[in-house]
């Protein structure tokens, strides 16, 4: 068995499972945050008008809360949202509540992980697609819709079509300049943003041996923008040292595949030969090298989100923008607030607020086009960020070419899209 089919054949009790079969998991951890979390909460006044007791859940130790997409409030709906949320927090006795404007908050994806919230051989569900995340440190980890998600809350429990795997091998010496952003844009370039359809992805390879963990998130987090179940790394050396400093909970579970395990596809790439990249408008599909269209003005850079804001990534930016200035407005939103006082103490956020950088607080606002930073009428952005279709971040004539924090952070120094060899 693959790992993902080793993970849901133990979770749901079962000796062995094939892709294609449907098992009842037991769920592990399960997280909502401001906008999936109000769905949630209307799916159990629903369910209680129908007569369905729902005066707990099956465990609130095991669930987590996180205000992250319209924080600071950007309207009166979403201030309403909160409170509301807050209070049914209260209700049902759920403790990990990262509350915006009261110490570490952030990006669900990102609490999930720099908290150590999830562990390798779990299975992880939560109310936003990007959930896939926190696969990297070797987890089932998946996006639920609403009534799915109450019902976990409710039984600890949901069912699962086991998916087959298609195994990504990424090899060679992975130049400096070359980031995760750029692999898995060029990943999904080639299979499409179709290609792994209620599929894992996994990843292994002598890059991935060597690549740090906040790396390895870049990759499973935009397993999304290829239709993906779930994307998954087997959990290693690396993986352990990084949950331990985040976590108090022994880091035992360390599954992997078999060895003979089968996989549906097997994809391999030399990463020493690919180019840093963007993926043009309006398609995370649509790739191609920077230097292909380095001609192009840009109106705003921004370095935020939990695909492009962690502290490797504000690293990586700050090593281009020392000592320059940018010449159009530049953004960086680091993805939690843990995130954010660790870029102060190294330095970065002087680095970036010298360049010209405005440096805002953690929020998917600008990513999900709500607040924070929206794009207007023709505008066009190079974003770290996941998703680039029309209207994603702004006015529906506004253009969203993504990239990597380097090349983002060249971007900015050039005032268009700049390979960070150049600069």
């Amino acid at each position: 068995m693959t790992l993902t089919e080793k993970i849901l054949a133990h979770s749901s009790q079962s000796k062995q499972v094939v892709p294609g079969d449907i098992v009842f998991s037991k769920v592990d951890k399960v997280m909502i945050h401001d906008v999936s979390g109000p769905g949630v909460i209307k799916v159990f006044k629903e369910l209680q008008k129908k007569g369905i007791e729902l005066e707990k859940l099956w465990d609130p130790d095991r669930v987590w809360i996180s205000e992250d997409h319209f924080v600071p409030a950007a309207d009166r709906i979403s201030a309403d949202n909160v409170i509301q949320l807050t209070n049914w927090a209260q209700k049902y006795g759920i403790k990990k509540h990262f509350k915006y404007g009261m110490g570490q908050y952030g990006i669900c994806h990102t609490i999930s992980h720099e908290e150590g919230l999830v562990l390798p051989g779990e299975v992880y569900v939560g109310g936003d697609s990007h959930t896939n995340t926190t696969g990297a440190v070797g987890a089932f980890a998946a996006g639920l819709g609403h009534t799915d998600v109450a019902y976990v809350l409710k039984y600890g429990k949901i069912w699962f079509k086991v998916p087959e795997t298609i195994l990504f091998r990424l090899n060679g010496n992975k130049p400096d300049h070359l980031m995760a952003k750029d692999i898995i844009l060029n990943i999904i370039s080639d299979i499409g943003t179709d290609g792994a359809n209620y599929s894992t992805m996994q990843f292994s390879g002598d890059v991935i041996d060597k690549m740090e963990m906040e790396e390895r998130f870049t990759l499973t987090n935009m397993t999304t923008e290829a239709g993906a179940k779930n994307g998954i790394i087997e959990p290693d050396n690396v993986t352990v040292d990084y949950l331990k400093g985040r976590t108090s909970t022994p880091i035992v579970n360390l599954l992997k595949g078999d060895e003979d395990a089968t996989y549906s596809e097997i994809f391999d790439y030399d990463c020493q030969k690919m180019e840093p990249s963007v993926a043009k408008p309006y398609s995370p599909e649509n790739v191609v090298s920077v230097r292909e269209v380095q001609n192009t003005e840009i109106d705003k850079a921004y370095i935020g989100s939990c695909t492009g804001a962690k502290l490797s990534d504000l690293r990586s930016a700050a090593k281009i923008l020392k000592g320059k200035k940018v010449k159009v407005r530049t953004e960086v939103l680091p993805a939690a607030q843990s995130i954010y006082m660790k870029a102060i103490k190294e330095g970065l956020v002087s680095i970036f607020m010298e360049s010209g950088a405005v440096i805002g607080p953690p929020t998917c606002g600008a990513c999900c086009g709500a607040h924070m930073g929206v794009l207007g009428r023709d505008e066009i952005c190079v974003s770290t960020t996941n998703r680039n279709f029309p209207g994603r971040m702004g006015n529906v004539t506004s253009q969203t070419y993504l990239a990597s924090p380097m090349v983002v952070a060249a971007s900015a120094v050039t005032g268009k899209l700049t390979d960070p060899r150049d600069v």
